[in-house]
């Protein structure tokens, strides 16, 4: 991992996505990158039980507690940096999870459109809260 500022998907400075869930590639809470990250674990997302079980089907099971990986699973609302082709793929089958935009690594532009990312940002602004 590299020591120079990481930026987000809008240009800014990178943002955490979550330490509880500890998340990231590197563990380390932020959706960081780099060459040894061959998923590219980059989308921040807050995950849904649509998600989750489409994931499982692909056969990525995120929600299972997994205690020798110290993992205790995923339940809809976490926020997860997940692979950039993974989201995509559930972006083209209508269950993608909704974005953390100032929380997405920059790098997630290579694989997916800004606006699909946009259009999925969490929490939406045009909602009802």
């Amino acid at each position: 991992m590299s020591d120079a500022v990481a930026h987000n998907v809008l240009g800014s400075e990178l943002v955490p996505c979550s330490y509880a869930p500890l998340t990231g590639y590197f563990r380390d809470g932020c959706c960081n990158t780099d060459d040894s990250d061959l998923g590219a674990h980059v989308i921040c997302a807050r995950v849904t039980a649509a998600f989750l079980a489409f994931s499982k089907l692909r056969g990525n099971d995120l929600s299972t507690p997994r205690p020798e990986h110290r993992f205790a699973g995923l339940k809809p609302g976490d926020r997860w940096c997940l692979c950039a082709a993974r989201w995509k793929e559930a972006h083209e089958a209508g269950c993608a999870p909704h974005v953390v935009l100032e929380s997405t690594h920059i790098s997630a532009l290579e694989f997916v459109l800004l606006e699909d990312l946009q259009r999925h940002a969490w929490p939406q602004k045009n909602a009802a809260n």
